[in-house]
């Protein structure tokens, strides 16, 4: 993705596009898998930890990624463009592979809408461990 769309992106979502939010977004739009904090600061070896840590912090706030937490670790993943400031769109299962360590959102599986409640449910956590596709096939 090119940084004059990166640009247009954070701006749309009210977020000041600074170069390493740029580079952080532009990683993260090129992984199929949710990051910690610790593999994504891996990548960009000469950046601070405190501003990435920040920009993730920004980017969930603003409705850009979401975080799935995984053994008292956060994980980060890019939202679907339905997530805003207010509601993060992310009923779905979150499948952490026992084998090779990978969390990826499995949008076929979505939690049930529940309707007709009085009250608010403003995060759910709808997480599996298990096997994923391609380290199931290995196995065989």
């Amino acid at each position: 993705m090119d940084k004059a769309k990166i640009e247009d992106k954070l701006n749309y979502k009210n977020v000041k596009p600074t170069n390493m939010r740029i580079l952080v977004y532009n990683f993260l739009k090129n992984k199929k898998v949710a990051l910690s904090l610790t593999e994504i600061e891996n990548y960009f070896e000469y950046a601070d930890r405190i501003t990435i840590y920040r920009t993730l912090k920004t980017f969930e706030e603003k409705g850009l990624v979401h975080s799935i937490q995984e053994n008292n670790t956060s994980k980060y993943i890019l939202c679907k463009e339905d997530c805003d400031e207010q509601l993060h769109n992310d009923w779905h299962l979150h499948l952490s592979c026992k084998i090779c360590g990978e969390t990826t959102c499995r949008e076929e599986v979505v939690i049930p809408e529940i309707l007709n409640v009085k009250f608010r449910i403003e995060e759910i956590h709808f997480s599996a461990k298990g096997i994923c596709e391609r380290c199931l096939q290995e196995l065989q």
